[in-house]
């Protein structure tokens, strides 16, 4: 070879070697885990055999009974259509590729998948599905399952499902157990987060029924349990699957003791707490504060047999209040939803009806990082004054607080005077006691509510709104009307309720406050909000690219929310009130940051206790 020639074939080599650093470069690197995390590391390795809240020795068998004040006629809760069992069956009878622990605040460790891929980037996550996973009927649990039940949550589910995949913006099988999402977006984290927990669902069972369509038909499913006698309306008995094919996972061992778990439906909690005292359930959340401070000085209670216990939890917690619906015309001025927030007397009310034994809510994700406190920082504030001239001023110089008293009258008539205030700068006016706008309609409406016990709550600040002017009347209604209504938007005030939140917020923030869902039949966004600033405040939570600024645009998004004043909020409980028969065994540590009452799957019949407790009743 002549000089020439080596000079160009160095050159060759050069370019070569420059092309394969620049392709690993412009490659991101890709990680394969057996679990995945939204804040530092996993607390459980690979190896690990158990979480360390369960007792991986637990004794199987027996009967947990629990009740509910609803009630059901279709067991298939991923549509809108019909009402599904309350939160109980997606968790007991199906299996995601994922599955949270209890004692990390969002950390998901492979059930179904038994590894996911994902690159540096997030631009998508690919899952290996675990060999021996299979459904109820023995079938194997494949690639096309995970895409059908992708692809028909987007499709047919309700609009919690459609909001929660809209950033999975493709699927495809990648080999005879893997199977690849493509994210759309800048910053994935919480997406893949979100699209891991998906619920599967069998493609032979459901390809050839009609999905939209409510069925009472015990479905196939994957879980630990499946639905074993129903009695529609009234009860719904789940069996323990003998031979669950994920039984000994270490996520799951220890846990899922119970041979069966029965769930009975009532109409009134007053006969569901009778249905405790009866021995007819085993446990109950008690969510009355009456009841609770005064309803159990019983023998049963005195001697250990019921047990009263706080449980602690951690993380955000139920936000409750009343809901305006933004889609009547008198409620869309945000002064006149201040005003109206104005006369509920939280402060009186807790300490004549409550016992003294609540907070007031602050937040819609109270009790964490994320709930917007003092005044906006300097990452808030780059989220909002792009939108300044559209928020209210109020909202960069005052740290946010509901209309509050000191639970007198002086008080209560100090911010019924600011209300009059803001109703009059709203353009409404009192005019022979009756509060009218411009063409002389008045203000009324109607406050519903789904059991007695909010008449309590309700009826003193219906009082205080005559004061204004306002004609307000309450309603109560059965549960099963309740949701029908809220489902299509026919309420004016409502008491209603969130499941605490998400700790890392992301796409399913679109279906509680988004514009795109304040008009689809059984949103979460109940009130209607349709807000550009609100959409954009939700897009910064989902875009966030790193922990702390996706913490600041939650704030903002709270604040925002706080400041238009979209509810009027509640009240929340420094822990879980349950009571229940001493008939159970526990493990050392319990979890804390997600416990599901309604299972309690890491607690076992203890055979001991159980007799003693059978004798003692007999006894009597």
């Amino acid at each position: 070879m002549t000089d020439a020639g080596h000079c160009r074939f160095r050159r060759f080599i050069a370019c070569c070697g420059l092309f394969l650093v620049s392709l690993t470069q412009a490659a991101p690197a890709v990680h394969t885990s057996h679990g995945f995390t939204l804040f530092g590391e996993l607390k459980y390795g690979p190896d690990a055999t158990h979480f360390d809240y369960v007792n991986p020795d637990a004794p199987k068998g027996g009967t947990y009974r629990y009740s509910f004040s609803s009630t059901f006629d279709n067991l298939n809760p991923f549509i809108v259509a019909g009402t599904a069992p309350a939160a109980s069956l997606p968790p007991l009878v199906y299996e995601s590729l994922m599955q949270r622990s209890g004692d990390e605040p969002a950390s998901i460790y492979g059930v179904v998948a038994e590894s996911v891929s994902y690159p540096e980037d997030f631009a998508w996550a690919e899952f290996r599905l675990r060999e021996g996973a299979r459904w109820h009927d023995g079938d194997p649990i494949t690639p096309e399952d995970v895409i059908f039940s992708l692809e028909l949550m987007k499709s047919k589910g309700a609009p919690q499902f459609r909001a929660s995949y809209a950033d999975v913006v493709s699927v495809e099988k990648t080999g005879p157990r893997s199977v690849r999402f493509t994210f759309a977006g800048d910053d994935n984290r919480g997406t893949l987060y979100t699209a891991a927990q998906l619920i599967l669902l069998p493609k032979h069972y459901w390809q050839e029924k009609d999905f939209s369509k409510p069925s009472i038909e015990p479905p196939l499913g994957s879980g630990p349990y499946r639905v074993g006698v129903v009695d529609p309306g009234r009860s719904i008995v789940y069996e323990r699957v003998q031979d669950h094919w994920a039984a000994n996972l270490p996520l799951n061992r220890g846990r899922y003791n119970f041979d069966r778990i029965q769930h009975d439906y009532y109409r009134d909690i007053s006969i569901e707490h009778e249905a405790l005292l009866a021995g007819n359930v085993d446990l109950r959340w008690e969510t009355l504060p009456t009841q609770w401070a005064t309803g159990y000085d019983i023998e049963a209670v005195h001697d250990g047999r019921l047990v009263k216990e706080l449980l602690p939890y951690s993380g955000t917690t139920m936000y409750a209040g009343y809901f305006f619906n933004l889609r009547k015309s008198k409620f869309q001025d945000a002064k006149v939803r201040e005003a109206i927030a104005s006369a509920f007397d939280f402060a009186w009310t807790n300490r004549m009806i409550f016992h003294g034994l609540y907070t007031r809510l602050q937040s819609h994700f109270e009790n964490s990082e994320l709930a917007a406190t003092g005044l906006p920082d300097a990452r808030e504030l780059e989220l909002l004054e792009p939108f300044r001239d559209r928020l209210p001023a109020r909202l960069f110089t005052e740290e946010f607080h509901s209309p509050a008293t000191d639970g007198t009258r002086a008080s209560l008539r100090e911010n019924l005077r600011n209300a009059v205030r803001l109703l009059g700068e709203a353009g409404w006016t009192i005019r022979d006691g009756r509060l009218v706008n411009a063409a002389g309609e008045a203000m009324e409406f109607e406050v519903i509510a789904w059991d007695p016990f909010f008449e309590r709550v309700t009826g003193p600040f219906v009082t205080n709104l005559e004061l204004l002017g306002i004609r307000a009347r309450q309603r109560t209604v059965d549960t099963a009307q309740w949701f029908g209504r809220m489902q299509n938007f026919d309420f004016d005030l409502t008491i209603a309720f969130y499941f605490p939140q998400n700790l890392s917020p992301g796409a399913e923030q679109r279906e509680f406050w988004g514009s795109a869902m304040a008009n689809q039949p059984g949103t979460r966004n109940f009130m209607g909000i349709a807000d550009p600033v609100v959409d954009a405040m939700i897009e910064n939570v989902i875009s966030a690219p790193d922990r702390e600024q996706r913490v600041a645009a939650t704030r903002a998004l709270d604040r925002v929310l706080l400041w238009n004043f979209y509810s009027i909020p509640h009240y929340y409980s420094p822990g879980i009130p349950v009571v229940y028969w001493d008939r159970f065994g526990r493990p050392d540590v319990e979890p804390t940051w997600i416990r599901l009452i309604w299972d309690m799957s890491t607690w076992w019949v203890d055979p001991q206790k159980d007799a003693a407790l059978e004798a003692w009743r007999h006894a009597k």
